[in-house]
Parts: C-alpha cells; structure tokens; sequence
C-alpha cells in the first residue's frame, strides 16, 4: 500500500531567522494524522539565515540526526563538541546525536551571507536512559551516485553512524537510467522523503518535498530521477 503526503501538506513556521516545513506535528503545527510513522516522529526542514540559529535548549530519549543540505551548522553541547572536532556539519556530513538520559546543545549559522538548508530528523529509541552520545560521518556524493547508500542503522553497519533504535536510514543521489531497488522484510514499513528534485517510487511520481509512506510491501523501487536526492528509512511496523 502506497501513500503520498504532498510537499504542501507539510505544516510551515516562519520565524523571520527560521524557516521551516514539518513533515509530522512539531511545535504549534498539529496534526492528528501526521504524528509519526513506526519509529520515525520529525522530519523537518530547516532554513537559518546567517548568524543565527538554536540556543541552547534539551533533548533526552530521542536519536536525532541532523543532515545538512546546504551551508555549514555549527554544534555545541553538554558534553563537548562533537568527536570530528570542531561540531561543524557540513553537507554530506551525518550527525547522530543520541540524547539518552539528557543533553543540552545549541546549534548556529555562523556563515556569513549564507543560509544553512538542513534536515533535523528524530527517531523514537528503543530504549531509554542510555548515556548521551554522538557520531558523525562524512558520505561523498560518489557513495550515494545510483543507489541507496545506509547513512544510519541499529549496529552500524556498512560504516554507517549507529543508532539505539531498529532502523535503517538510506540517502541516494538518481538521475536518468539509475535505478535501485530496496527489499522489505514481512513486518517492516517504509517511508521515503525526496530532498530534492523529482523521481518514481513504485510508479509513484514524487516532487521535491514530497513523501511516500509504504506498508505491506515486499520492495521499493527507485528510478526516472531528475536532480533527485532521497532519503529512506526502513522500519519496524
């Protein structure tokens, strides 16, 4: 069974310094329908104009992965910066921040003249309590050129940042003739989020912005991109 959540019916805040599309409920946008799918709960886009960003506010019980799309989001934290060094992330750059038991951090655009464009997304963990922790790798474009590249799963694999929750988190890059296919094991769930640009999931067409949540599945597949970037998250159901 295939679902299409239109870019459109995402809610928006504009916060002058923030811009912002939810993908689920978050903050002042409410929406009975849209409060997660399995374990994953936020998806939002976030545009921060230069010099501004997140002061310092916490997080507990939550994995959280921030995934920069454009300009540079700069980190700081409770418990350090984080272990690539200075916490700066950059685009192909992955930080999986597990907020566990509590951790308080910030997050800033210190470019200046440039807009930082990210995803922030948040999974439910499956367990609770644990010690506060981060990770972050870097995933070239060549990685993810034609096919679905693990950026995140539950026992890092393939190089992948780990995370306390049964999850897998795929990034691809598609143009033209590329094609790649997913397989979905009975009891799991799939939800697509496309970056950017426009492709086919199954023979649904999806703009940028767009969504395809998939139950009762056996694959997905992936193909007709333009200037497509896409994210996948394999879940339990």
């Amino acid at each position: 069974m295939l679902e299409l959540i239109k870019s459109s019916q995402r809610g928006y805040a504009d916060h002058g310094w923030l811009k912002s599309f939810h993908s689920f409920s978050f903050a002042d946008y409410v929406n009975e329908k849209r409060m997660g799918f399995g374990a994953l709960r936020v998806i939002n886009e976030d545009r921060i104009a230069a010099g501004t960003g997140f002061g310092t506010h916490g997080h507990r019980d939550m994995e959280i992965i921030s995934y920069v799309l454009s300009g540079e989001l700069a980190h700081k934290d409770s418990i350090g910066d984080a272990p690539s060094g200075p916490g700066v992330i950059k685009p192909g750059d992955v930080q999986r921040m597990s907020a566990g038991s509590g951790v308080r951090h910030s997050e800033f655009n210190h470019a200046q003249g440039q807009t930082t464009h990210f995803l922030q997304i948040w999974i439910q963990p499956d367990r609770l309590g644990v010690a506060p922790s981060y990770e972050q790798l870097h995933f070239a474009p060549s990685e993810k050129r034609g096919r679905l590249r693990l950026i995140a799963s539950d026992n890092g694999e393939q190089g992948s940042v780990t995370l306390n929750a049964d999850a897998r988190l795929y990034a691809g890059l598609f143009d033209a003739q590329e094609q790649a296919e997913l397989a979905l094991a009975t009891g799991r769930i799939a939800y697509v989020h496309l970056v950017r640009g426009s492709l086919s999931v199954n023979g649904q067409r999806l703009q940028a912005g767009d969504a395809l949540q998939l139950t009762q599945e056996s694959k997905l597949l992936i193909e007709a991109g333009e200037d497509a970037e896409l994210l996948v998250f394999d879940l339990a159901a």
